[in-house]
């Protein structure tokens, strides 16, 4: 089964949808320039409202962008975190995970065939679509790219697709890219920051029948 991570997300009504549905991933922003920016005191109010990953909840990953020790040390002591999600240089994100010991997730924009990461130091990698000049912040942003550029690499770790990911395209996505997980924020969305229960359930259900389909043509 595709593995499915939901985004950003700010109220306990999507938690409890996610948790409910078997999410296997929720994601907490922890970027003050994201329309779905949380401070830690809001995130730990958000993973107390569903059961901890080690009692079958959703492992909660934390999103940072260019953090420094002591944002992701103040978070992280406040919320317990399973993953890090880091938007900065490859040996940033090994000297964060050396340091904090928890898995890092890098994410990486991809153009090119080379410019998929072959570091099998990281825990795992966000594939999405490559920054563009005119961004005011990191991310997918809604942009899709060449999914069938990851479909002959060999991943040096797990990895996920992200970027531009719909009720609507997961399905093309996962048989293009042959990923084994999935990432979606703006997607699901009925405004910026703003989750659509209908939407996500949705999301979740193509994104899992994906996989089924792409066993059935291969």
């Amino acid at each position: 089964m595709t593995g499915v991570k939901i985004c950003g997300i700010r109220d306990t009504r999507t938690m409890e949808l996610c948790a409910g549905l078997k999410v296997d991933w929720v994601g907490f922003v922890f970027c003050e320039a994201s329309p779905r920016f949380v401070t830690a005191e809001e995130a730990l109010s958000l993973h107390d409202s569903v059961p901890a990953s080690s009692e079958g909840g959703p492992f909660r990953v934390g999103l940072f962008v260019k953090p420094d020790d002591r944002l992701i040390e103040q978070t992280v002591k406040k919320v317990p975190l399973d993953v890090l999600q880091i938007y900065d240089t490859p040996a940033r994100a090994i000297e964060i995970q050396s340091r904090f010991e928890r898995p890092v997730w890098r994410a990486c924009g991809i153009a090119s065939q080379a410019d998929l990461p072959t570091d099998p130091r990281l825990s795992g990698y966000v594939i999405e679509a490559p920054r563009q000049e005119q961004d005011s912040r990191p991310g997918g942003l809604g942009r899709t790219f060449d999914w069938s550029l990851t479909q002959n690499w060999t991943s040096p770790s797990f990895w996920m697709l992200a970027g531009g990911l719909n009720p609507l395209n997961v399905q093309h996505a996962i048989q293009e890219s042959q990923a084994p997980a999935v990432d979606v924020s703006s997607g699901v969305e009925a405004s910026p920051g703003h989750k659509s229960s209908e939407l996500i359930e949705k999301f979740v259900r193509n994104a899992r029948k994906g996989l089924d389909l792409m066993r059935k043509l291969s």
